[in-house]
């Protein structure tokens, strides 16, 4: 792991904040632009992530300049997962319901799949935002997205598909569980076998539109779902301030510790972070 001095981390450290508030921005308006084109109708302010600069030598020398960046770069952590909550949430509940332009663009059978193939996208891809986050996509479709990939390589029993969901913090019921289950082979994506005394839950079909469905959700539509994994990769990672600081330091073990946290990507780390380096600067100020 790399050592630096006190003074050489804090230069570290900024140029890390510095590099999200540029993210900030670039996605902030991309997001915007995006939403603009296709749900404006539906919430026309959607949460987006907040936008901030941040003055080296300020940065740099006054602690409690310091604090206050570090503050607003914590908030920001906390817009970002909840506008991608909004995107999910206005399409599912505004969008895929009463929108005329998916009815007109999108066969009745692309319809239903799209609900499903959205959200394996996005929660397939965003393990952690889904271990917070469950509640936003219906169940069916979260169902399906997080045991999609099991059921499809070897089938599951209805107790491995709770078990599974159970990672992402969701404990249903198994009467609950095989009512959703029942939805799912409805619309054709599960059926059950028979196999060694069990009842396995296997693919009905796979998740995929026609060809005539992709060319549009492709237009149309996939701007706005590769958005949230491309932001949650670029942002939640600040792996550059993952370093040890040999000197200069006030309680350097209580730093390092801090620090060694920034290894791992994801909102959770990075939120950890910076919420205790702020409280780390406010009390050796």
């Amino acid at each position: 792991m790399t050592e630096l001095t006190e003074k050489q981390f804090l230069v570290k450290l900024y140029e890390v904040i510095r590099k999200l508030s540029g993210i900030s921005k670039t996605q902030s308006y991309r997001f915007k632009k995006e939403w603009d084109e296709l749900l404006k109708e539906f919430n026309p302010e959607p949460h987006l992530i907040r936008q901030y600069s941040v003055e080296k030598e300020s940065f740099l020398n006054d602690i409690d300049y310091r604090i206050e960046i570090l503050d607003t770069t914590r908030k920001s952590f906390d817009d970002g997962f909840h506008s991608i909550k909004s995107l999910l949430s206005t399409l599912y509940t505004s969008y895929f319901e009463n929108s005329d332009k998916f009815i007109k663009e999108f066969s009745k059978e692309d319809q239903i799949t799209l609900k499903y193939f959205i959200a394996k996208e996005i929660l397939g891809n965003l393990f952690q935002y889904n271990q917070i986050d469950h509640e936003t996509i219906p169940l069916k479709y979260n169902t399906l997205a997080r045991s999609h990939l099991m059921i499809k390589l070897k089938g599951q029993t209805d107790e491995e598909i709770k078990e599974n969901l159970k990672k992402v913090n969701l404990d249903l019921k198994i009467t609950d569980l095989r009512e959703i289950l029942k939805e799912i082979i409805k619309d054709g994506f599960l059926k059950i076998i028979k196999e060694d005394k069990k009842e396995l839950y296997k693919l009905g079909k796979e998740i995929e539109l026609s060809d005539e469905g992709k060319k549009k959700f492709n237009q149309i539509l996939r701007p706005l779902v590769d958005w949230p994994t491309l932001f949650w990769r670029s942002y939640y990672n600040i792996r550059e301030i993952n370093v040890t600081i040999k000197e200069g330091a006030k309680n350097p073990d209580l730093l390092n510790n801090i620090l060694s946290k920034a290894a791992t990507q994801g909102y959770l780390a990075c939120n950890y972070v910076i919420e205790n380096l702020m409280k780390y600067y406010k009390d050796n100020r």
